[in-house]
């Protein structure tokens, strides 16, 4: 559930903060297939979701800060791999860039997950 969770937070956060530039994206091969999930999400994390979650651009819910995710769904996990693959408010599904898989998608969102909330069981 923590995956999935982090999957979505992580889509939502890339499409939102997406720009149009001349730099890879997740899709297009930054990611070994052989990588870690934690590698991987790291790196997805660090491409497509920091420029908003650092910093909390539109309202985004920023990393380590705990107090921004206070008040959210008790499923939120769920709640949050759906929004990062299906979109949600001003965030689009799969951070605008519908090639990302579902995995690289979860791995981010876990790693983002873990940064928060390193107590919280895992799913």
């Amino acid at each position: 559930m923590r995956t999935i969770l982090i999957l979505i937070l992580l889509c939502m956060a890339q499409a939102a903060c997406r720009q149009e530039t001349a730099s890879p994206t997740v899709s297009e091969g930054a990611f070994a297939a052989t990588e870690a999930p934690a590698v991987a999400g790291k790196k997805a994390y660090d491409q497509a979701c920091a420029a908003c979650h650092e910093s909390g651009l539109d309202g985004a819910p920023r990393t380590d800060h705990p107090e921004d995710w206070v008040g959210r769904s008790r499923l939120w996990q769920a709640v949050l791999y759906e929004h990062a693959n299906k979109g949600y408010m001003d965030m689009p599904a799969k951070g605008g860039d519908d090639r990302l898989n579902d995995a690289v998608v979860a791995a981010a969102a876990e790693y983002m997950l873990e940064r928060t909330h390193p107590d919280l069981p895992v799913d």
